[in-house]
């Protein structure tokens, strides 16, 4: 079976998992352990508190220093409300497109590491081939740390990272950090003609949704060489609270996100929207003591800076022929490889753009461009 037959087959199995985050990963963590067990391979899984999903890390060939790690997230963003004009969670090709939830993000990927796999074998390679898949990627990289750390304390430590996200196989070198919040704002209830007889959490909750929208105009005029938008970004994805339109709101609730291309830009952000929060907060406390405004920080993923002379950049340009620098505006685990001292790189098949949407598709010639990357990896780590 070639290469390209293999990466559909075992495609169209991990498409038929739904690993949306809200679900366990564990049937193709399972999969997968039995598919590299054929394989004479033995997996290690780094599971969440309590063993509801899982990492799974695996050495393909020498356990020695210097491997290549490649990484992939296995869950995936939910399918609710979309109009899927086919089967999300099955495999099917038109017009030379492959459709499925996790076609481009980031599923075809992982198929191609696995389906090279006994080419990795017969090859008698120098240096190995780390598989890293992780879970809840989607909802802000919460299991990846966990793996990555212990990846970083082996002896037989790697020595570069090619994340997959789907770049359309170019060499993406830099992406912006996320950090997320859950806010929840507490007021008092009260009849809507007697405002000042309570507090409306909904009212108060809306002037610190302004400042996220405030602040988000304000970064417009930032400007860097590489990512678009060059600055960073603010959005309130969830809003929940209030009773009837005649009840003052106890509460309501909304959640937010920053991506900036900046640490300390983050950083000043976030100090100024607590400091608003506190403020507010005190104010409800004196008109309703049992209220306020709690925050909880959901995520905190850094970027991935730059490093043109790292491992990972030079031997991603040499196997791709690619020599653009490039960033990107959403977050993934390079960041958190780079932190803990293995250099990264972003390069996979399919584009960002049909990741999330409803028929997400990649174009079979990915899957063709992806094969001889894998395979001139493989060469490299041969040689």
């Amino acid at each position: 079976m070639s290469e390209i037959s293999a990466t559909l087959d075992i495609l169209t199995r991990l498409i038929a998992f739904d690993t949306t985050s809200r679900n366990s990963n564990l049937e193709l963590i399972a999969w997968v352990e039995d598919f590299l067990g054929q394989r004479g391979i033995t997996s290690r899984r780094v599971s969440n508190a309590d063993g509801s999903k899982a990492n799974l890390y695996a050495v393909v060939g020498p356990d020695v220093p210097g491997g290549i790690v490649l990484s992939g997230h296995t869950d995936v963003v939910p399918v609710d409300d979309q109009p899927w004009s086919s089967d999300p969670w099955v495999l099917s090709e038109r017009g030379g497109k492959l459709y499925g939830r996790g076609t481009a993000d980031m599923k075809a990927f992982i198929a191609l590491a696995l389906a090279h796999v006994d080419g990795a074998r017969a090859a008698a390679l120098k240096r190995p081939i780390v598989l890293a898949l992780s879970y809840d990627e989607e909802i802000g990289c919460l299991g990846a740390p966990a793996m990555i750390a212990e990846l970083a304390k082996q002896t037989s430590r790697p020595s570069a990272v090619i994340v997959g996200e789907p770049t359309s196989m170019k060499v993406v070198s830099a992406h912006k950090g996320v950090r997320s919040f859950i806010v929840e704002v507490t007021g008092r209830e009260g009849h809507s003609s007697l405002p000042d007889q309570g507090v409306s959490a909904v009212m108060e909750a809306v002037k610190l949704m302004a400042l996220v929208a405030e602040m988000g105009e304000e970064a417009r005029a930032a400007t860097h060489a590489h990512f678009n938008p060059p600055g960073p970004t603010m959005t309130i994805g969830k809003v929940e609270g209030g009773t009837a339109s005649n009840i003052l709101a106890r509460r309501c609730s909304f959640i937010w996100d920053c991506r900036c291309p900046e640490t300390a830009q983050g950083d000043a952000i976030e100090q100024r929207f607590r400091a608003v929060a506190a403020k507010i907060d005190a104010d409800i406390k004196v008109r309703a003591p049992e209220g306020g405004v709690s925050i909880v920080r959901r995520t905190n993923t850094p970027g991935l800076a730059i490093e043109r002379d790292s491992e990972a950049e030079i031997l991603a340009r040499a196997l791709t022929g690619d020599n653009e620098t490039r960033a990107v505006a959403y977050a993934a685990e390079a960041g958190l490889f780079q932190r803990a001292g293995i250099p990264a790189i972003i390069c996979g098949p399919g584009s960002i753009e049909q990741a999330h949407q409803p028929d997400e598709w990649i174009e079979r010639s990915q899957i063709e461009e992806g094969a001889l990357f894998m395979q001139r990896l493989i060469a490299h780590l041969s040689a």
